[in-house]
């Protein structure tokens, strides 16, 4: 299966991108229509944090060390352009010494309507690329805070990357997307406070509840400039993955589920309000509770 993309012709791959962008432009309704069970052939690890902690540079680099004889894809979350809609090509415009490499595909994605840092009808992006014969995805979100981590439910392992000189962002983000990550890194280990940050981050980990996998996260430093600590950060998401279970992979199936339909079940009301006259808009907020429920109700078209 994951030669397939070695194999694929010049106009095959141009298909796989316009596949990949009538998925990224679906409706709801046409999302309903489509697979989106989990795909378990290719592996999945997301790579979150906040904005400027480095995770384009860091996955550019990591990339290298993760690709081998099969291929290997990234998709990037980039928020939404307000004047085009389209993705803001920062994040690969960061990965541009990877462009080269025809074991590697790099997809940006903008959020659109997508509030928790990943995208509009992902898992169907995701399953498409699957197919196309890919050994692992790497999914970096946007920049994301204490309680975006929604990527959590949508992948293997979840890295989430961190740096010090952070202050006030970081300190809540210990209560919050920290306590559900598989890795977490400290990159731009070079700064001030990488180490005093690395000794916080483990003992949040130390007291956090003990998941059903016996796995303790660690805490990697690592520097994207050099690539330091990247070799240990590849071989740690190796180890996270044979620490899983089948019955946390069946769990994370399972969640992968919720968040699809909770996702589409937004984005209808939202596509419902939309298209509201002003004066269903200014009825009772009960009234216009229940119109939308309703409208939620009758069969998508």
């Amino acid at each position: 299966l994951q030669l397939r993309w070695l194999r694929m012709t010049a106009l095959e791959r141009r298909q796989l991108s316009r596949d990949l962008s009538a998925l990224a432009n679906a409706s709801v309704a046409e999302a309903l229509k489509l697979q989106q069970a989990r795909n378990a052939v290719c592996a999945l690890v997301g790579i979150t944090g906040p904005a400027g902690a480095g995770k384009s540079t860091l996955i550019a680099k990591l990339a290298r060390f993760r690709v081998t004889d099969l291929p290997l894809a990234i998709v990037a979350i980039d928020p939404s352009s307000p004047l085009s809609g389209g993705a803001i090509l920062g994040d690969r415009i960061r990965m541009m010494e990877l462009a080269d490499d025809p074991r590697i595909y790099i997809r940006s994605l903008a959020t659109r309507s997508s509030c928790d840092g990943l995208a509009d009808n992902l898992p169907s992006i995701l399953n498409r690329i699957a197919r196309a014969g890919f050994a692992e995805i790497l999914l970096e979100t946007t920049g994301v805070g204490q309680v975006e981590y929604a990527i959590r439910w949508m992948v293997d392992t979840m890295v989430l990357v961190l740096t010090p000189g952070a202050g006030d962002q970081v300190q809540a983000m210990k209560s919050g997307i920290v306590e559900t990550s598989d890795v977490v890194v400290i990159n731009k280990s070079d700064q001030p406070g990488a180490e005093q940050l690395a000794r916080e981050i483990q003992a949040v980990i130390r007291y956090r509840e003990k998941g059903p996998v016996d796995w303790v996260p660690p805490v990697l430093m690592t520097r994207a400039d050099n690539s330091s600590g990247l070799s240990e950060l590849s071989a740690t998401i190796d180890a996270h993955r044979k620490a899983i279970s089948s019955a946390q992979r069946t769990n994370r199936i399972r969640s992968w589920q919720t968040l699809l339909v909770s996702s589409l079940i937004a984005r209808r009301s939202d596509e419902l309000l939309s298209r509201l006259s002003a004066e269903d808009i200014a009825r009772p907020l009960p009234e216009l509770f229940d119109k939308v429920a309703r409208a939620m109700g009758e069969k998508s078209s």
